[in-house]
């Protein structure tokens, strides 16, 4: 079962070996961890986010957060067991909230294109210079044809529209 793992898929291990440079706010305001959250800490997490003490957190797989401690995760909501093939979510330490990428592959253009998880929700539309490292990883990894970051965004959000509106029905 995915969830009961804390060590990261290979090809996630090897993005998060990438510089994430946040530039001093030019960059991808992102910090990678380098193992998975475990079920006991993405519970107390999700809990003291949403305010809701009965949440258990275990549909989340979280990757990494911005400076400020939001947090990225893998939403694991499709009947797969391959984590990498899940949609990429969003939530913010200030209430930010969305579905970012359907996939790890389609995140792998996001940052291509120099966005974040945390632009990706905060700032919509930013447009930012393409990240040459991240698209080389991009070239070289993802199963997707390429996209724009807002492509991604756009595409994730059509997908899986009831993410936002479901998060904060939970929340008290």
């Amino acid at each position: 079962m995915i969830n009961s793992e804390k060590n990261f898929p290979a090809l996630l291990e090897a993005l998060h070996q990438l510089e994430f440079d946040y530039a001093d706010g030019e960059g991808i305001d992102f910090e990678p961890s380098s193992n998975f959250l475990s079920q006991e800490e993405t519970r107390s997490w999700i809990r003291a986010w949403t305010g809701n003490k009965e949440l258990e957190g275990a549909e989340y797989r979280i990757f990494g957060q911005d400076g400020t401690g939001g947090y990225a995760a893998f939403w694991l909501v499709r009947s797969t067991d391959n984590v990498l093939e899940q949609p990429i979510v969003f939530l913010g330490s200030e209430g930010e909230l969305g579905v970012v990428a359907s996939n790890f592959s389609e995140y792998l253009w996001l940052l291509a294109g120099g966005i974040g998880p945390y632009e990706a929700i905060s700032y919509r539309g930013l447009e930012r210079e393409e990240n040459p490292v991240f698209t080389s990883f991009a070239e070289q990894h993802s199963k997707s044809p390429r996209l724009g970051p807002w492509q991604v965004v756009a595409k994730a959000q059509a997908e899986f529209p009831v993410f936002v509106e479901g998060v904060k029905s939970l929340c008290r």
